[in-house]
């Protein structure tokens, strides 16, 4: 039976197994909500607050899921400000479908309002959003849509996003085709390189120890079972990327921290007297190979994943880590039988210089709020000083994800994603799952009253905010590479979770200053069935345990 194009998109995305659309409505999308409001049964409409943070909301709803993340946006400036959200789907390879409305076909190029067809010196959208998208295509006809929907989605599910430009007639049309089916997902293995990742582990596990560093494709291709089982096969130590904390026990004994310019000492150590280390799902970029580089240089190194190392490496491309790291696995059984028992030792943190300013320390915060977490709690923390710390100190709850944008490391982005996430997962194999979200108070006042679209739908999930009225980590740039001689980043004081509460009267909103008022807000904001907010004093002045900005002090000192 015919159906307008916008019913099919709907029947199509609760096909595709996701039950959200997360986005903000407007004149050339609001067919859209039209036809979710005649299918409640299939697909729940979320509206947030601005579209980058419903961008983020579907990029926290597919990381935490292994499915599709799926916004929708009007044209003009709500098509605009989903730019920086896709941008990081894009270079996190997040798989999110963005549906984004257009003017009318028949007043494209002549003067119609918002109009990005391209056309008569027009912005043209679909090159714009072309650079940030595996696929990117306007459906000028509802006869197109099958097709160009089946190759959006296979694009995405290779991973980034992929958008379909929706003119509003072409959204209002009827079509008449049979019920969408999902593309076959394929993947690639590259088995030559797989034979050679083999042989090298072979002769490694001969002469000496594997280190395995674990990246976020992990996470993505839903391998963290398969990745546990392979590092008990070869006995190996293993350290994650900083956006990686979750895809290997944290309590593990064979578990040596966290890479990069956030890391731990006992990561490098082991490397520095491995045989070989194994990189699997990440390339290392320089938020996980800071401090490593040399290191990394003087050891044979492997790859698995669907990015090459940026070091030398012998390396095998794969699609599926699952399957790729499940067969390597079988492999190895039976040569390294040994199973570790013991308790997983404390890590050594980065010795940071002592703080003399007012509020909590990061250190004593994190920490504060990592033994208040109960296993299965999922954790997304924002960009800046805040998001080191986090790194640096959490250890991620036992069955519960982690999420830091590294991509485009783009401020505000927890706020959304938490949400998006707390969509997917808010009902948890005991009860209600908890989502915390840990971000600075510049990071809020960019995306933080998406609070209000947490309360709305009566979301778990806790909003902790570390307030030191700057934007932190500007401060400290100007402090180690400009010699202090001046400040723009920061603010006037401000009583965040005062505030807060005053404008949501139904929100459980505390104020800490000391860590037994940090104890006692989170205590009450677990048992809350609800969203809650905690604001944090803090110090603008405090080093965060990040080795670029230690190791330019360390220089500095020793040259004054």
């Amino acid at each position: 039976m015919p159906s307008r194009v916008v019913d099919y998109l709907v029947r199509a995305v609760s096909t595709a197994g996701t039950d959200h659309i997360f986005g903000v409505d407007g004149a050339n999308i609001e067919d859209l909500y039209d036809a979710v409001f005649d299918a409640p049964d299939a697909v729940t409409g979320v509206i947030a607050k601005h579209e980058f943070s419903a961008a983020t909301m579907a990029d926290g709803y597919a990381r935490s899921t292994g499915g599709l993340g799926i916004v929708a946006a009007t044209s003009g400036g709500g098509a605009m400000n989903l730019v920086a959200g896709l941008a990081e789907s894009f270079t996190s390879r997040v798989p999110v479908l963005a549906l984004v409305g257009q003017p009318p076909t028949a007043l494209e190029g002549r003067g119609a309002f918002q109009d990005s067809s391209g056309l008569a010196g027009t912005i043209d959208a679909a090159r714009l959003f072309g650079e940030i998208s595996r696929f990117c295509a306007r459906v000028e006809h509802a006869s197109e849509l099958p097709d160009l929907l089946a190759r959006a989605i296979d694009a995405a599910r290779r991973g980034g996003p992929a958008v379909l430009l929706l003119p509003k007639d072409v959204q209002q049309s009827e079509i008449a085709c049979p019920p969408f089916l999902m593309p076959p997902r394929t993947h690639r293995h590259d088995e030559p390189g797989s034979a050679r990742v083999r042989a090298a582990l072979i002769e490694a596990k001969r002469t000496g120890k594997v280190v395995i560093v674990a990246g976020d494709q992990v996470a993505r291709d839903d391998a963290r079972d398969q990745l546990a089982a392979l590092a008990a096969a070869l006995d190996a130590a293993v350290g994650v990327t900083p956006d990686a904390k979750d895809v290997y026990d944290n309590t593990d004994p064979a578990f040596c921290g966290v890479a990069g310019s956030m890391g731990h000492p006992e990561l490098a150590a082991a490397i520095r007297s491995a045989a070989l280390c194994l990189l699997i799902g990440t390339p290392m970029p320089i938020t996980a190979s800071t401090g490593l580089d040399e290191l990394l240089k003087d050891t044979t190194v492997a790859g698995i994943g669907v990015q090459a190392p940026y070091v030398p490496a012998v390396h095998a491309y794969s699609t599926d880590l699952a399957g790729a790291l499940g067969a390597l696995a079988a492999e190895f059984v039976g040569a390294a039988a040994y199973i570790d028992d013991r308790p997983a030792a404390p890590l050594t943190t980065l010795d940071v210089p002592a703080a003399r300013g007012p509020g909590l320390r990061y250190r004593e915060l994190v920490e504060t709020i990592d033994a208040a977490l109960p296993a299965g709690t999922d954790v997304f923390a924002d960009a800046g000083n805040t998001g080191a710390a986090v790194v640096h100190h959490l250890r991620v709850p036992r069955g519960g994800r982690f999420v830091v944008a590294l991509g485009m490391g783009g401020m505000g982005y927890a706020f959304g994603a938490g949400i998006g996430s707390a969509f997917a997962r808010r009902h948890g194999p005991h009860g209600l799952r908890r989502t915390i979200v840990i971000a600075g108070d510049g990071a809020f006042y960019m995306h933080g009253m998406e609070v209000h679209t947490a309360l709305e739908h009566r979301l778990p999930v806790t909003f902790i905010v570390l307030n030191n009225n700057a934007h932190a980590m500007c401060v400290t740039r100007e402090q180690i590479y400009y010699r202090d001689r001046y400040s723009f980043n920061r603010f006037r004081p401000a009583q965040l979770g005062d505030g807060i509460g005053a404008m949501f009267p139904e929100l459980a909103a505390y104020s800490v200053h000391d860590p037994a008022e940090l104890t006692d807000a989170l205590g009450h904001c677990l048992e809350n069935p609800g969203p809650s907010f905690i604001s944090i004093d803090c110090d603008p002045d405090e080093i965060p345990p990040f080795v670029p900005f230690l190791t330019s002090l360390e220089s500095t000192r020793r040259n004054p």
